[in-house]
């Protein structure tokens, strides 16, 4: 049977969805549904593995049945997912020993500052390419271990699995088979040397993490197994792996030295393509892989911001000063300027290029004057100036001046901010016709693997839905951003 269509898993920290694309690239459609939140304490993130798989599966399902397809018709599945969530589980029954612990969690804060009184910071960011914090992998596996009676015992037996979110839906997906990850996602777990290409042994030791628990780690495109039989009543070729961030780099088809994208999801992230060689950052982001693909190893420059699309769900769920997120563009359009008040939503504290995990949210320049719409357009500035802070150190650290910046991710819809966006970072702002492109970036990386599509392909078939032009004179922007500074040194080290 002709192979019609790439099925993209895109498994994300609210959500999980199902896309279906077609051989123009085009989305012929998408599900996706919620799935629940767990904050056992303040700072605590979790989520029910069971339940994501389940969430995920049941999208993939509903989306074949809607098209009325045939499962034979689809080419490979690419499984996109939220990074640095981290799930353990049972070997022989599939059982998850604890809930999966979500990247924005922060439990682990204190040991990260242990280690880093401990000296480890120069070995983690000179081996890993990352900073020491909670937000990543390598804490949150030690914590289960050490945790959950018995585990630390059985995963030396090895009867315990581990692994990031892509692993899990991979092992799900196969009946148990695969248990791999890809590079993309192994660089985020804080132990894997981004150098070697290899599981660090000083690291597994430091954390007391045995190494058999961990997966294999494979290109982020090649033909890795099949769905088991039971699945989808057809075997289907899965052939693409990327954590989310990367997964949109790819999407957004930056795939030569310098090009830059900015995904503006539950958290806001930046990536920009350093080639084949590792970029050190001196000012606060990370080194991490981009992709792997064809035997070559690309790597990025990230800056990644916690809290982006998840301040404006806050305004709606929290403070209920918004009945839906799509209102908030016509709110700050209506809204002449902030009455100088600056949002921090720095609800699960600083990313990059600030690292301060004891940050907390803040809203400064209150007066009487102030209503909840001038708190809805600061907050929807706030994500601006956030990208601001992260493509100033990017800049800085690669030695490129950028002319343009690639974006995607829900909340690039909103004209407000996309206009914004432009202004403060004096630069063109430029968003495709497909604002999927974490889905569409692993849909083209299991494409080229079962070779659906080829790489010119590939680039012939990105269009541009609108760039946003910069329009803000220089005084009024670095008004702004001085004002954005001075609010952020208020909200760092609150907890301290």
């Amino acid at each position: 049977m002709d192979k019609k269509y790439i099925l993209s898993l895109d498994q994300g920290t609210s959500s999980s969805r199902s896309l279906l694309f077609n051989k123009e690239g085009n989305v012929v459609d998408s599900v996706q549904t919620e799935f629940n939140q767990f904050y056992p304490k303040a700072g605590w993130v979790e989520h029910d593995p069971i339940e994501i798989w389940n969430s995920q599966i049941k999208t993939a399902k509903e989306l074949i049945d809607k098209q009325n397809i045939d499962p034979a018709e689809i080419g490979a599945i690419g499984i996109a997912n939220q990074r640095e969530t981290v799930i353990l589980w049972d070997r022989n029954t599939g059982e998850p020993v604890y809930r999966a612990i979500v990247w924005q969690d922060k439990r682990t804060a204190d040991l990260c500052k242990k280690l880093t009184k401990d000296g480890w910071g120069e070995y983690i960011k000179k081996n890993t390419g990352l900073v020491i914090d909670s937000y990543f992998s390598a804490t949150k596996i030690h914590w289960i271990l050490n945790i959950v009676p018995g585990i630390k015992e059985r995963a030396l037996k090895g009867e315990i699995l581990a692994g990031t979110i892509d692993t899990w839906i991979m092992w799900k997906l196969t009946g148990g088979k695969l248990h791999i990850t890809d590079y993309s996602n192994a660089s985020r777990t804080m132990l894997f040397n981004i150098h070697s290409l290899e599981w660090d042994e000083d690291l597994l030791e430091l954390f007391g993490i045995p190494k058999q628990i961990l997966p294999e780690v494979r290109m982020s495109s090649e033909i890795y197994g099949h769905t088991d039989k039971s699945i989808f009543v057809k075997e289907i070729p899965i052939a693409g792996i990327a954590g989310d961030q990367q997964a949109a780099l790819f999407g957004q088809a930056c795939v030569s030295d310098g090009m830059a994208k900015n995904t503006y999801g539950t958290g806001c992230f930046m990536l920009m393509n350093t080639g084949n060689k590792p970029v050190e950052s001196e000012s606060g982001l990370l080194t991490t892989i981009a992709y792997g693909l064809n035997g070559e190893i690309k790597y990025a420059l990230e800056g990644s911001v916690f809290i982006a699309g998840a301040a404006i769900k806050w305004l709606r769920d929290a403070l209920k000063i918004i009945d839906n997120v799509a209102e908030t563009e016509k709110i700050a359009f209506e809204t002449d300027d902030t009455e100088e008040v600056y949002v921090v939503p720095a609800f699960s504290g600083l990313g990059a290029p600030y690292w301060d995990m004891f940050a907390r949210g803040a809203i400064l320049g209150l007066t009487q004057g102030v209503t909840d719409k001038h708190i809805v357009r600061s907050t929807l500035e706030s994500l601006a100036y956030q990208t601001m802070d992260v493509l100033k150190a990017m800049e800085k650290d690669s030695g490129i001046k950028l002319k343009s910046l690639n974006v995607d991710g829900g909340a690039c819809a909103n004209n407000f901010l996309m206009q914004f966006q432009a202004d403060m970072l004096n630069v063109d702002v430029i968003r495709p016709s497909n604002v999927e492109t974490t889905a569409l970036g692993v849909a083209m990386l299991a494409g080229l693997a079962v070779r659906f599509w080829t790489m010119d392909e590939i680039l012939e078939k990105r269009e541009i839905d609108r760039t946003f032009l910069p329009l803000m004179n220089k005084n009024k922007r670095e008004k702004l951003y001085v004002g954005w500074k001075k609010a952020v040194e208020k909200a760092m080290n609150w907890q301290q």
